[in-house]
């Protein structure tokens, strides 16, 4: 397995969701991701309780492949960091377990620089040290 530094790992995981230019995040996005890798998350108990209430047990949502999780990138950017005004930061506590690497990040406000939201992530190395599993958890 790949050597991956996983404080750098996380950084550059969460750079990739503020990129403007829609060319440079798809090359970051390539740079970190296997092409099969699958993106999970959690959704917010909001979402979790609409979901329910429309009949659907859905506790987890899903994007696969490169460009499922480029498309994913490029809405979360246009809505959080272009609409809102907010930008995601990690903290400085990435551990790696064999091909695990689980860190968490922070949600802020650029006008403020205050804190209003984040979360954790656990992602699972392939052998070449690209991201096969992302496991997101908002508000945790």
């Amino acid at each position: 397995m790949t050597e991956t530094d996983p404080q750098d790992l996380a950084d550059r995981y969460i750079a990739q969701w503020v990129v403007p230019d829609a060319t440079e995040r798809r090359a970051a996005i390539e740079q970190l991701w296997a092409e099969d890798g699958v993106h999970l998350l959690r959704p917010p108990v909001e979402m979790r309780e609409t979901a329910a209430g429309l009949g659907f047990d859905r506790t987890t949502l899903q994007a696969r492949g490169l460009d499922a999780f480029e498309n994913r990138v490029a809405r979360s950017h246009e809505e959080f960091v272009r609409e809102r005004g907010l930008t995601f930061r990690s903290r400085a506590d990435a551990v790696r377990l064999h091909d695990l690497v689980k860190f968490s990040w922070e949600t802020v406000s650029v006008g403020t620089g205050e804190v209003v939201g984040g979360g954790q992530e656990v992602l699972v190395l392939d052998e070449h040290g690209r991201i096969k599993a992302d496991y997101m958890f908002p508000g945790a």
